[in-house]
């Protein structure tokens, strides 16, 4: 973000030896998968969908994950709407499915592969932690039998596969080897830790992607890593980040971070911090609409303070700060007035900063507003607007500011 005016913003961002990723930052959409699992949202009609995974391609997102082919007819038929889609409308985003780790799972995917011709990824997943097994009533030759099983199968049907450890954050160290040595034997090329309670913290995650890193070197194979986490402690973002230094290939997360319990880490925050970070270069303008198109289709508001595309993220009516602004507009300079009091450029996101009027407005704001409109800031309209402002306990609308001139 500083790249382009260093004499005017000291980045305490980047220090000395500045992390770079060694290789492209991969993306996995969860937001019609595990986003859907949100006990608070509905499950869009195919069209919304479609419109989602267009916009997912818009953003440059690598992979989308369309649905749960083992959850019935109707998740049947999404599904291969979407691949169909992906197929024949020249999108470049790839597919991908969530199933047990279960031949009766992982055989309608293998259906649709052969029907469609077009490539679908398998992402087989088993719990992993103590917890669980012991809650399941599992145990390690158990789990090493579906592992085996599923990835063989997905092998002899030259299905592309991700072999998915749930809460891997709270997994042994040799379960999680032997789980992850079995799976690549069986041809696995991509391995899948999961944060699935929420549990990490970013050095967690760090200690773990270097540990599966390592397993990933000892089978002497090319396995790319994914991170998938979970926000129940509110560390989704920053855990994806830690994860990418640690490593991982692929991240995961869901639109506004819809998903069970807390939900998932943002995508869309994720892209933001790619973008400001030099990490992932892409036009994010589309952004906006990719929020609203999730939030309307899955019945979720978007929070008005939230990063970026909520309703507040850019615009301000205190004096001081609103006149900082305006000064900047006034230079003609947008970049300045972007980022004179804003950690986000709102231009890089298709969005601009608005000056509003409340009770801890000044006169800048008020003269702003009214030019912005064609209307003429005399002193005695300033006047009347500032008093209306301090006599509200909140910001005015439009139409109370233009109805009291």
């Amino acid at each position: 973000m500083s790249a382009e005016r260093p004499d005017l913003v000291h980045d305490w961002n980047v220090a000395a030896s500045r992390f770079v990723p060694e290789r492209p930052v991969e993306l996995d959409d969860e937001t019609l998968r595990d986003g859907l699992q949100s006990p608070s949202v509905r499950d869009p009609d195919i069209d919304r969908k479609l419109r989602i995974v267009r916009l997912m391609d818009a953003l440059g997102i690598d992979t989308c994950d369309v649905g749960l082919p083992g959850a019935g007819p109707r998740a049947r038929e999404h599904i291969e709407t979407l691949v169909r889609e992906m197929r024949d409308g020249g999108l470049k985003i790839g597919a991908n499915v969530a199933c047990r780790t279960l031949v009766s799972d992982i055989a309608p995917a293998a259906d649709l592969v052969q029907k469609l011709g077009h490539p679908v990824e398998v992402c087989a997943f088993i719990g992993s932690s103590p917890i669980r097994q012991y809650a399941e009533g599992w145990d390690l030759p158990t789990l090493l039998r579906h592992t085996r099983e599923a990835m063989a199968f997905c092998r002899r049907q030259n299905l592309p596969c991700m072999f998915v450890t749930e809460d891997t954050t709270r997994a042994h160290p040799e379960t999680l080897r032997a789980l992850f040595l079995a799976a690549i034997e069986e041809g696995a090329r991509r391995i899948c830790v999961c944060d699935t309670c929420g549990h990490a913290t970013p050095e967690g995650v760090r200690n773990l992607i270097r540990f599966v890193r390592g397993v990933t070197r000892e089978s002497g194979v090319e396995v790319k890593v994914d991170w998938h986490g979970h926000r129940d402690r509110g560390l989704g973002l920053a855990n994806c980040l830690a994860a990418i230094e640690a490593g991982a290939n692929r991240i995961h997360g869901t639109a506004l971070g819809i998903g069970e319990r807390a939900g998932n880490a943002e995508m869309d925050l994720l892209l933001v911090n790619l973008k400001l970070l030099g990490w992932k270069d892409h036009d994010l303008r589309p952004l906006p609409d990719y929020c609203r198109e999730v939030a309307e289709a899955v019945g979720v508001p978007i929070p008005h303070n939230y990063p970026v595309v909520g309703h507040d993220a850019f615009e301000t009516a205190t004096g001081v700060h609103a006149a900082a602004v305006v000064k900047a507009f006034r230079k003609g300079d947008r970049w300045l007035a972007d980022r004179v009091y804003s950690g986000v450029p709102a231009g890089e996101f298709g969005l601009e900063q608005r000056i509003t009027i409340g009770p801890m407005s000044g006169r800048s704001n008020v003269v702003w507003f009214l030019e912005r409109r064609g209307v003429e800031a005399s002193e005695e309209r300033v006047s009347r607007i500032l008093d209306l402002a301090k006599r509200s306990a909140r910001v005015l609308t439009e139409a109370e500011i233009l109805a009291s001139i």
